[in-house]
């Protein structure tokens, strides 16, 4: 950027991570739009992105990451939780475990019946083919071309196979694609890959973007505000090295920042629930009171095993030999265990209490993992991670303070409804079903959590508020929705209530959660309003 203070763009996006990068890829390809992207991170140059077996050490890194935390929660023995967000080129697509899950149709035809209308299965299908370069080739449910490269694992390891076979043991089916038309069952998951290296956002769509003349990046930078004057989104406020900038948008400022960070920029704006603002001390623009309420996310449990096969992945000087050729053949080919994301199997079930969709989503790792990847673990295993696709808690995002430097206050309110804990509870007893049926009796050793010995409805309850964490899908805080719902933020096409040139273009639009994986619906909501922005420009 240049030392001026102020620089004057067509669009402005706020967050290059999965949606904005998408999106501005998507804007520049108009030769005429000026288009500017705002990122508090800096390159994604970490090598450890991009190799897809780094993700194991991911959240070591702070400088690629907000590092959050979320309040207390008093349903989890009060433990503020870690919440990890991508803080880089591609956000949390570049420090995600790259799994590629849309959910199933009916997850947006009740988006439609919530009040989003426009944005049922059938209106979004071809906006995720869009999307998307499947590199199984292209189908009814499938396209290629699109920016967002779409593999098959070039390695599986052999606990993870395992884990899949074992669905004849326990009467389930097998899945050889979770987005096709066999949902429900165990299988292995294909992965947002490009020649066996993480294609993120940015690997997938900002090279496209970075090529134009009519695209400018901005990195490290603190967006501080959006300016708003006589109804009207007109730019933006930020922060470069403690020096303030404004960047003018003359057609509409977009904010991608995420479902933690677009409620807090719009409230700090002074768009948002009147009292909140008013008790902050921050000047009431827009009375918003669904800014930052309606927050879901995926709580997830993991189920642990200790083992002594020498296929896990473990830290240990017997298996040092097997890295080493592994890291040469990754230089040579892409391929062999670097290659892999180590959540490579999973599988979408129904507990006793679904009722015609499974609502339980299993991540399995061939490895043992402790919290979240920041310690080290020793020692062979294998871990399960269970996590309830379709929770009734309902959390909020709220501002700590009038300050943009300090962290929002995320308090996702887990357990809070009952029906969370019971689908919880059963998730974990089919998961050791699946662990202890007959295909892993050469894998199988001490059972290290839940524990053996846990085993009653109070017992599991326990280990969950004592060990629940997130799998990181926060969505929902700027819902989208009718007119007449006093809590939708947006429009069915996206834009901010009552503010002209303001839209929120990411995974906070989501008006309820999809029962998989959160990173391919927002590239296709991003996919979807570039659409929009582009015909309402015409």
């Amino acid at each position: 950027m240049s030392s001026a203070n102020v620089s004057s763009f067509d669009f402005v996006i706020v967050g290059a991570g999965s949606a904005g990068c998408a999106l501005a890829a998507r804007l520049t390809e108009n030769s005429q739009y000026r288009v500017c992207l705002v990122e508090a991170g800096g390159q994604d140059s970490n090598p450890m992105i991009h190799i897809p077996f780094g993700l194991s050490l991911l959240s070591r890194f702070k400088n690629i990451n907000w590092n959050y935390n979320t309040a207390p929660q008093p349903k989890l023995n009060n433990r503020a939780l870690f919440w990890p967000r991508g803080k880089t080129l591609g956000g949390s697509s570049a420090i995600n475990a790259m799994c590629y899950v849309r959910g199933v149709p009916q997850d947006y035809d009740r988006w439609q019946q919530q009040g989003a209308l426009g944005w049922n299965w059938d209106a979004v299908l071809p906006y995720f083919k869009k999307s998307e370069d499947q590199q199984r080739g292209a189908d009814a449910y499938h396209g290629t071309g699109g920016p967002l490269s779409v593999a098959d694992l070039r390695f599986v390891n052999p606990m993870s196979q395992t884990f899949v076979d074992a669905a004849n043991n326990v009467d389930l089916p097998v899945s050889e694609d979770f987005n096709g038309t066999q949902h429900e069952g165990l299988g292995i998951y294909q992965v947002t890959h490009k020649n066996g290296q993480r294609c993120s956002s940015a690997k997938g769509y900002l090279a496209l973007a970075q090529n134009r003349e009519n695209f400018t990046l901005i990195t490290h930078a603190l967006v501080e505000k959006v300016i708003v004057k006589d109804g009207r989104a007109t730019g933006l406020t930020l922060r470069i090295n403690h020096k303030l900038h404004v960047l003018n948008a003359t057609k509409e400022v977009l904010l991608c920042a995420g479902a933690i960070n677009s409620p807090q920029l719009l409230m700090l704006s002074g768009i948002g629930p009147r009292q909140h603002l008013e008790d902050k001390g921050i000047e009431v623009l827009k009375d918003l009171p669904g800014v930052g309420q309606n927050l879901q996310d995926h709580l997830d449990a993991i189920i642990q095993y200790r083992c002594q096969s020498k296929h896990s992945y473990a830290i240990s000087l017997g298996k040092l030999p097997r890295y080493v050729k592994a890291a040469f053949r990754y230089w040579r080919k892409r391929n062999d265990i670097l290659s892999s994301n180590i959540a490579e199997a999973g599988g979408f079930v129904k507990s006793q209490f679904a009722s015609s969709l499974p609502d339980i989503q299993y991540h399995f790792l061939p490895a043992i993992l402790q919290d979240h990847g920041r310690q080290t673990a020793f020692g062979y295993g294998f871990g399960l991670h269970v996590c309830n696709l379709y929770p009734k808690s309902r959390g909020e995002i709220t501002l700590a303070s009038s300050d943009p430097a300090e962290p929002a206050v995320i308090d996702p309110c887990y357990l809070s409804h009952p029906d969370d804990q019971n689908v919880m509870i059963d998730g974990i007893r089919q998961g050791r079903e699946i662990l202890q049926s007959r295909g892993f009796y050469d894998y199988q050793g001490e059972e290290v959590k839940p524990g053996a010995a846990m085993q009653s409805d109070e017992q599991l309850l326990a280990f969950l508020r004592a060990n629940a964490e997130t799998i990181y899908h926060p969505v929902g805080t700027c819902k989208m929705g009718a007119d007449t719902d006093d809590m939708a933020v947006v429009d069915n096409q996206l834009n901010v209530r009552g503010v002209v040139g303001l839209r929120v273009v990411d995974a906070s639009v989501i008006p309820s959660l999809m029962g998989g994986n959160t990173n391919a619906p927002t590239i296709m909501i991003a996919e979807r309003a570039a659409d929009f922005i582009k015909q309402h420009h015409r």
